[in-house]
């Protein structure tokens, strides 16, 4: 009797199971990539940015994982928290274009005009009625 084990149906994986998401044929290596060039990215955005901190810390954790896991796809899905691993490299993309264009917004820049009065004033900062 052939038994199916999880590292030979990760092989044999034909679909995502969702729709527009296509299997990636070898997704640890362009994850690895994909999260270095966003750290790259990153590095042209002065350190004190809050946006480039708080992604720096996700995507070199992320790195991490991918890189400590020893080409176990499964391990990197369950660590990563993040649904497949086709869907964790969509994540890692969209982050990647983000970065690229908070750099050309230079998002850490004071703004070019004072906003107006209240304008950051949020309803759970007003006083209770």
């Amino acid at each position: 009797m052939f038994r199916v084990t999880r590292p030979l149906a990760n092989a044999l994986k034909r679909t995502t199971g969702i729709a527009g998401l296509a299997v990636h044929p070898n997704p640890l290596p362009q994850l690895t990539k994909t999260y270095e060039q966003t750290l790259q990215v990153l590095a042209s955005i002065p350190q004190s940015s809050v946006y480039r901190q708080g992604v720096e810390a996700l995507t070199l954790r992320k790195l991490n994982i991918v890189q400590n896991a020893n080409g176990d796809i499964a391990a990197v899905e369950k660590q990563l928290d993040d649904g497949q691993i086709e869907e964790a490299l969509d994540v890692a993309s969209d982050e990647l274009a983000l970065a690229a264009k908070m750099v050309e917004w230079k998002s850490w820049e004071p703004l070019e005009e004072k906003p107006e009065a209240g304008q950051w004033e949020y309803a759970a900062t007003a006083p209770p009625s």
